[in-house]
């Protein structure tokens, strides 16, 4: 492990298995709790009040941190979310498969953005926050591939702001993808790792 032996002890927030597997595979000893957050609510709210993408990924993110930190205080709590936006419009995660086929269908071809929010807490309060946009260039495939994708995939995608896993088949979907891998993932790990370093839970 590549932590200091006084670290703090590190707990991820989240539900994620994708985000897990992110931060296992960097290094990092960590817990996972899953807070309960009414995200559809949060989102609304933001919605109607026309806070900005970013900050609403940051709000739903501390959200989730805040809420596993009141019982936690001594912990470093880290939690992440990511929004989808395309041409000003938000995307959430798909209902089921005919919303995940309409969804995949207005983003063909066109252009959008991941905005991966993270925050951490310890002590009773926000330590440290990150804003990460990874930009996502869909290619013009065709129907027949939609209806293949769809079948291979099933109901694994509804889990995915996007409706895809660039992880598994659905890096098929691109023409061009931007930033970190991790960031699209969900859980952007330079920003996260220099963080840990720097609040001495990584060795320097």
């Amino acid at each position: 492990m590549m932590m200091r032996p006084d670290a703090p002890h590190v707990v991820l927030a989240s539900g994620s298995a994708s985000r897990r597997a992110v931060l296992q595979a960097a290094g990092v000893a960590f817990e996972i709790a899953t807070p309960q957050v009414d995200e559809a609510a949060i989102k609304d709210a933001c919605r109607a009040e026309d806070v900005p993408v970013a900050d609403t990924a940051l709000i739903l993110a501390d959200a989730k941190a805040s809420r596993i930190a009141r019982t936690r205080p001594d912990d470093l709590v880290i939690a992440a979310d990511q929004m989808l936006v395309c041409d000003g419009a938000w995307y959430d995660k798909p209902a089921d498969m005919e919303a995940a086929r309409v969804q995949l269908q207005a983003l063909r071809g066109r252009k959008h953005e991941l905005v991966s929010g993270m925050v951490a807490w310890r002590g009773g309060h926000r330590v440290w926050q990150d804003v990460t946009v990874s930009p996502m260039e869909m290619r013009d495939f065709s129907d027949e591939f939609l209806d293949a994708y769809l079948a291979l995939e099933g109901p694994t995608l509804l889990g995915s702001v996007g409706a895809y896993r660039l992880e598994g088949p659905g890096v098929q979907l691109f023409a061009r993808v931007g930033g970190e891998h991790s960031a699209i993932l969900g859980l952007p790990l330079m920003p996260l790792l220099r963080f840990l370093r720097q609040h001495h839970v990584l060795l320097d």
